[in-house]
């Protein structure tokens, strides 16, 4: 084995995971707190999609959902430059990229990403040659530059990769490339269980289809919500909804007993606009839809608020629990303050609680939200107006993939767990 890829898959199947297992003396202290904006329809530029000649023979694409390449030139012989660019401003930087790329003849060569003067950055960049399944690129083959000096205010203003390329289609993106299509096939996988129902929500402002599952046999009084995907980019946080959700759908005692005195929705694509059109964060409407649960200006969170609305007008219907996946820069939890109750006080503590006993050397961060944030955000929306124990299920962008799916199965389990005492 060639010794630079050795030294690369050792440090991120072996250090990365020892490192993030270790108690640190201070954790990180997640965004600031959330600041209420408008949320009506502004524009956004929509990316121009083709196929692109590079010259010698080399050709890059952003031709499929999920894509994201605004701009794309030939600097030199070997180095070609791709710019990268949001769907509107402001924005929250997540910088997400997709494109795909081939050559008549085998070749050697740089790919530099860049980015407005406002942005930077931030996904470590995947491969693949069928455009399923992902590997981290060799970090011998990566390097960033970066804005400033000063160890506190760090920002990659770009990022050089070093590339092999040939007749094979050679896949790029921030994460793995998680669309509608995997999302309905996984849904369409899941639906062969007797206690699963696919359905529809609502739509999005380019009408697509928001879906929803319903998982269990219950009367349909006692209900839990699962969300993913407001924000396009954040594929760790789907991992991580799509193992508990199917832990719920497991043969496991505890969910088969759970499916019989509680229904879970899931609505696993809350922004297919966004999904569909690469965006970093935003909806078709500019907006980002976790800022609009006050207003619900836009017709994703409009359709949730409706359902919910109409679920619990039914036999005196209640939320129990509400979970909504999102991926950051390190794993955090934001809750509700413990010091409000809901409709089954403790519950999301308890359950944050019982997961980390089940790691070693871990320590989970847990960052709780004040009333100030009151129907700013889902989860607040979800317990200020439906008594629901919410919580904001935040995945680090690097968090090794294997405790994703650990951690959410053992966290789907330990809330079964509460919830069925």
């Amino acid at each position: 084995m060639d010794i630079h890829k050795f030294r690369t898959l050792f440090f991120i199947f072996i250090i990365i995971p020892l490192l993030w297992s270790c108690k640190q003396e201070t954790q990180w202290k997640g965004q600031e707190p959330v600041k209420k904006v408008s949320t009506q329809t502004v524009p956004i530029q929509l990316q121009y999609k083709g196929t692109f000649d590079l010259g010698n023979g080399a050709f890059i694409s952003n031709e499929f959902e999920g894509a994201r390449l605004n701009g794309v030139a030939r600097s030199n012989d070997s180095l070609i430059t791709v710019l990268i660019a949001p769907e509107n401003t402001p924005i929250n930087a997540s910088p997400w990229y997709a494109f795909k790329l081939w050559s008549e003849t085998e070749s050697e060569i740089q790919l530099k990403l860049t980015y407005p003067e406002s942005a930077g950055h931030r996904y470590f960049p995947k491969l693949s040659m069928d455009g399923l399944n992902w590997e981290p690129l060799d970090s011998a083959n990566y390097q960033v530059t970066l804005k400033s000096k000063d160890e506190k205010t760090q920002v990659a203003e770009d990022m050089t990769m070093k590339l092999s390329i040939g007749p094979d289609t050679l896949w790029i993106a921030a994460q793995e490339l998680i669309t509608s299509s995997h999302v309905d096939q996984w849904m369409y996988e899941l639906e062969f269980n007797s206690f699963v129902t696919r359905s529809k929500i609502g739509e999005s402002q380019e009408g697509r289809t928001i879906p929803l599952l319903k998982i269990g046999e219950s009367d349909g009084q006692k209900m839990i919500l699962i969300m993913s995907r407001q924000h396009p980019p954040e594929v760790t946080g789907f991992l991580a909804m799509k193992a508990f959700v199917e832990t719920i759908c497991s043969d496991m005692e505890i969910a088969q007993n759970f499916r019989t005195k509680y229904n879970t929705y899931v609505i696993p694509l809350a922004n297919p606009d966004g999904v569909y059109h690469g965006h970093w964060r935003h909806n078709r409407g500019g907006v980002d839809l976790n800022r609009d649960w006050a207003d619900f200006n836009q017709p994703e969170t409009a359709a949730i608020k409706d359902f919910m609305t109409g679920k619990t007008g039914e036999k005196g219907g209640k939320f129990y629990f509400a979970v909504d996946f999102h991926s950051t820069y390190k794993d955090i939890y934001y809750t509700i303050d413990p010091g409000l109750k809901g409709n089954m006080p403790g519950l999301v503590p308890d359950m944050i609680a019982a997961t980390a006993q089940e790691f070693a050397d871990y320590e989970p961060n847990i960052k709780p939200r004040s009333e100030t944030d009151i129907k700013i955000t889902s989860s607040t929306y979800f317990f200020f107006e439906f008594g629901a124990e919410s919580l904001t299920f935040e995945i680090g962008d690097n968090t090794p993939r294997e405790f994703v799916q650990k951690k959410a199965e053992v966290s789907a389990i330990k809330l079964m767990e509460l919830m069925l005492k």
